[in-house]
């Protein structure tokens, strides 16, 4: 059985880089009450950049395991993203260690954090393609499913980066299909009420605009 992976490393390091990621980029974080306090819990966000956990991390205290892909662990940051404990992810296959370090995180009422989407949008599109993943992980541990949604500019006091943090729902009962379905169309709901609230990038603005009409 797969070990639970360390938390100790987040604890220490986050409350620092956090602060100063707040003080850079500015960003606004809607929804912080959102993310349970304790038991079983996926955070799924949308993904558009390799800093998007930190907005999850700042509306909670827990220890969020992220899933990571493989190529982090191989550069000059591997130590870090090993110290905060995110899971290694070999995405050219099932990686049954990756799922068994995920499923040992939920069995342990801990919070695991999964990009649904696999990878950064770099598409047209508001969203790229849902992966099951995170679903199938949520409803074989009759998890919570925790939606968020990042939207504007990753830049120095950004006027327009956002995180809206939705409601918790229960996969308990659900398939994979269904949970997957809800999830995607919860991150579009919070994703166009960013928007509402001009927290985008014209790009954005634009894909919203296609996806809402279509």
């Amino acid at each position: 059985m797969a070990k639970k992976p360390r938390t100790w490393g987040f604890k220490l390091l986050s409350p620092l880089l956090l602060t100063l990621f707040k003080l850079y980029y500015s960003p606004k974080v809607f929804g912080k009450g959102n993310i349970p306090k304790k038991g079983a819990v996926v955070i799924c966000s949308n993904h558009k950049h390799v800093l998007d956990q930190c907005l999850a991390a700042m509306a909670t205290h827990r220890v969020i395991n992220y899933m990571a892909k493989s190529e982090y662990f191989k550069g000059s940051f591997a130590w870090f993203f090993k110290l905060t404990g995110c899971i290694c992810v070999n995405r050219n296959g099932h990686d049954e260690e990756a799922k068994a370090s995920a499923n040992a995180v939920l069995e342990n009422g801990g919070a695991l954090g999964i990009f649904p989407e696999g990878t950064r949008n770099k598409t047209d599109d508001l969203l790229g393609q849902f992966k099951f993943g995170a679903a199938s992980l949520a409803c074989k541990n009759e998890a919570m499913m925790v939606p968020v949604a990042v939207t504007g500019e990753y830049k120095f006091r950004s006027k327009t980066l956002a995180s809206r943090i939705g409601k918790p729902f229960s996969t308990k009962g659900m398939t994979v299909e269904e949970a997957n379905k809800k999830l995607h169309d919860e991150i579009v709901k919070l994703i166009n009420e960013n928007l509402a609230e001009g927290c985008g990038t014209p790009e954005e603005f634009e894909r919203a605009k296609r996806y809402f009409v279509e």
